[in-house]
């Protein structure tokens, strides 16, 4: 079904929306400000009768401003109080998946959900996270990840009777090389098929089943201890992993297409499964 056209005022909202609340709290009073100076402002008279023109414009401008200075500022508290009220509920629902005992609360939910859950764990592992809000529930990439310069692609698949199968590993890969995009992320709420897991070892693209997913979230590894800090260890001639920041080792695909090749892999494996290309 197509989507609505929107009015100028309402794509104000939506793109307040998705920015800290707090951004739009000031565009609003910033917005105030200047459009009342405007407002305020006295219309040059006219001296010669060729700037008639200018007299015009002027004084539609004065009159957009009279009334602009009230509804844009408007707008933008409309979209900070849907950011606060955003990042309140992604808030809650990290922390009831976080208290859940298993992984019946990431089924359990829609996939805006399971793409707001999952922009959240990154967001707290220090990633600016833009949601692209990209076409339903398989709609591509869902999320891009931003941090210290390098961008990292997300794709989320909220299934829960299917494995996910290579091609949409393959299909991140080359958006990935399209975007220049430094890294990838295919999270899940269920498992992987091994043509998928064979196929990411190398190519800079992690691969997060649902029980992945609840340590990214619990902040502890795969064995219940406490997964380490986010953090740049990795030394000059080791880079650092692209999930969690720790050094990476070098090691050798064992199985797979990529068997025998060599790529580097995080050290906190298998709390953590970041790679890289060597």
């Amino acid at each position: 079904m197509a989507r609505r056209k929107q009015n100028l005022f309402e794509d104000v909202i939506e793109i307040t929306s998705k920015l800290p609340w707090w951004v739009g709290v000031v565009l609003a009073i910033a917005a105030h400000i200047w459009l009342h100076s405007v407002a305020a402002s006295e219309v040059t008279a006219v001296a010669q009768s060729g700037r008639m023109g200018d007299f015009v414009g002027q004084t539609l401008f004065k009159t957009l401003a009279s009334v602009g200075q009230y509804l844009l500022p408007f707008a933008f508290l409309v979209g900070a109080a849907m950011s606060a009220y955003g990042r309140a509920k992604r808030q809650a629902l990290h922390a009831q998946v976080a208290g859940s005992p298993d992984r019946g609360a990431l089924n359990d939910m829609s996939w805006q959900q399971f793409e707001a859950l999952v922009g959240e764990a990154f967001r707290r592992k220090g990633y600016s996270v833009t949601e692209t809000g990209g076409g339903g529930a398989d709609g591509g990439i869902d999320l891009v990840l931003k941090k210290e310069g390098e961008t990292f692609l997300v794709q989320c698949k909220q299934w829960k009777a299917y494995k996910v199968s290579v091609t949409t590993v393959r299909e991140l890969y080359g958006v990935m090389a399209a975007e220049g995009a430094t890294g990838g992320f295919v999270v899940t709420s269920g498992v992987f098929t091994d043509e998928a897991r064979a196929f990411a070892v190398g190519r800079n693209i992690e691969l997060m089943d649902g029980k992945a997913l609840l340590a990214l979230i619990r902040g502890v590894g795969v064995s219940g201890k406490p997964a380490p800090v986010l953090q740049a260890v990795a030394s000059a001639s080791e880079p650092a992993c692209p999930v969690c920041r720790s050094a990476m080792v070098k090691r050798t695909a064992r199985r797979g297409a990529n068997s025998g090749n060599a790529f580097w892999g995080c050290t906190q494996y298998p709390a953590c499964k970041g790679t890289r290309q060597v």
